[in-house]
């Protein structure tokens, strides 16, 4: 009877208190780069004009900002 009341006493005893413990995993902040656009000025001859030149240049310009703002955000969800 002596043992019995040992284990039961045993079991009485209160469980150890759980720790937390968190730890940082690495993870990519970039899920998906932006599709590179194709620029005009690309697409162009060697031997184009100087005037070609300079309208394909003007045309990639929104392109090229609205490309650098994509990149920027995607680039700001890392830090």
């Amino acid at each position: 009877m002596l043992g019995v009341g040992l284990v039961v006493t045993g079991c009485q005893t209160p469980q150890p208190a759980a720790t937390v413990v968190k730890v940082p995993v690495m993870v990519k902040c970039v899920s998906a780069a932006p599709a590179r656009p194709t620029f005009a000025i690309q697409k162009l001859l060697p031997d184009a004009s100087d005037g070609e030149k300079v309208l394909a240049l003007a045309r990639d310009l929104p392109v090229h900002l609205k490309y650098e703002a994509q990149l920027e955000a995607v680039i700001a969800g890392c830090i």
